[in-house]
């Protein structure tokens, strides 16, 4: 099976993550496995993607905040495919505006699984990507909005293109810290956690693609954050413009960039364009 070529989505049970799987069900020439951390939401997902669109998928599951759980997938995909071709990140959680969690709760439990789990993630299967492969960080436009209510000196960090991974975590870390002590805004950070966390994957999508281009070069490897848009899904709410099939263009566009393409690496891409960051 090492030939069959495999693509991994995380979170891929329901909203955008569904989306992703249905269209390279139709698009991609290979296998496509929706994760999910509850087996049984995941294998629903793809018996109802067989029977209603009669799409092919297959169900492993995945707790992006369990290392054990990522590991199990890798070593499972190493041995029947002998690696991923592509993997989009797409697993994530928002807190409601109404939810009444403290904020420093909401920070702890937002960056737990959107930057830190992701980062397990590709920590994990980053090293068994093959060559020519593909990898797609689900960022946020909120990433930007949160980005430009930083203080000039977190924006000059997160902008920096010669800051490292352990800098990111310490950043990452010391916002949590920041918001515990209720001194997050005195030190500079915006006032969402969901947009800080975000922040997080987009800059580290810039940072793991630097180190891509420094270590596996040859490879061809193409890694970049993305902003599918505002989506109608459970997490954003039912007054989003686009739908979740709209929401997962950009995520399979980058996903399916060409065995020759060049770029976009280290971008942060929107609409299917790179933005700035």
């Amino acid at each position: 099976m090492a030939s069959t070529k495999v693509t991994v989505v995380t979170g891929g049970n329901k909203g955008i993550g569904l989306a992703i799987v249905r269209a390279l069900c139709k698009q991609f020439k290979g296998d496509v496995y929706l994760t999910a951390r509850d087996p049984k939401l995941g294998e629903a997902s793809v018996k109802k993607l067989q029977e209603e669109e009669g799409l092919t998928s297959h169900f492993h599951q995945l707790d992006i905040t369990n290392l054990q759980s990522i590991r199990t997938l890798r070593d499972f995909m190493k041995k029947k495919y002998g690696g991923i071709d592509v993997l989009i990140n797409n697993a994530g959680i928002a807190f409601k505006a109404a939810d009444t969690a403290p904020f420093h709760v909401q920070a702890e439990v937002t960056l737990k699984t959107n930057f830190f789990a992701t980062r397990d993630v590709c920590t994990e299967l980053l090293p068994i990507i093959k060559p020519h492969g593909r990898v797609v960080n689900v960022s946020s436009m909120v990433s930007q909005h949160a980005l430009a209510k930083c203080s000039p000196d977190l924006q000059e960090k997160f902008r920096s293109e010669t800051i490292t991974e352990d800098e990111l975590v310490a950043l990452m870390e010391k916002f949590v810290e920041d918001t515990k002590n209720e001194k997050h805004s005195q030190e500079g950070w915006p006032n969402t956690a969901y947009g800080v966390s975000k922040i997080g994957v987009t800059v580290l999508s810039m940072i793991q693609a630097r180190k891509l281009t420094k270590e596996r070069g040859a490879d061809g490897i193409l890694l970049n954050a993305c902003c599918p848009g505002w989506v109608k899904t459970d997490m954003a709410g039912d007054k989003a413009p686009k739908t979740p099939d709209q929401g997962a263009e950009t995520p399979v566009y980058l996903a399916l960039l060409p065995i020759d393409a060049e770029g976009p690496h280290g971008q942060f891409v929107s609409e299917k364009k790179v933005g700035k960051w």
